[in-house]
């Protein structure tokens, strides 16, 4: 099962290296990791999105929870939140494909960014639903790179 985990943390040298080192050493994999400052400049936001069951999710947030330079940890999977993710998807387009991107984009409320005789590079965000079905459609045409943020996560209060 997925989990989504939000780590508040002194904004501090090895931190990151401190929760990484704490997955890595316990044989826990993590899935996406996105860091960030967040509006007060000493305090950085994780989200960390990691599998396992239930009891080794519990072991992960009493583990986080002993670390140093960790204010807060909350483990999304028990209450409501939002969460978004940013794609950076380059596709293969041509003269006959280049209008339906073009539409799909539109659908999606996505957004090209750039656009070059054989490839566009388009802008995505939302949940992670969306985001798979819009790179689903994008694979008929071709893509051609692709750079993902990870998810990023606020509880709703």
């Amino acid at each position: 099962m997925r989990h989504t985990i939000s780590v508040l943390v002194e904004n501090k040298f090895g931190v990151l290296t401190r929760v990484a080192g704490l997955f890595s050493g316990r044989g826990y994999n993590i899935d996406t990791l996105n860091v960030a400052p967040t509006h007060q400049p000493n305090t950085s936001r994780m989200t960390i999105v990691t599998r396992g069951d239930d009891a080794t999710l519990d072991q992960i947030v009493k583990q986080l929870n002993k670390l140093v330079n960790v204010i807060e940890v909350h483990d999304f999977s028990e209450a409501e939140f939002i969460d978004r993710e940013l794609i950076l998807v380059r596709v293969a387009v041509n003269a006959k494909t280049r209008a339906e991107i073009m539409q799909m984009t539109d659908i999606f409320r996505a957004k090209i960014v750039d656009v070059q005789p054989k490839a566009m590079t388009i802008e995505i965000t939302g949940d992670e639903s969306k985001i798979e079905k819009f790179l689903g459609l994008m694979n008929t045409f071709g893509v051609l790179e692709l750079s993902r943020t990870g998810k990023i996560a606020l509880a709703r209060k």
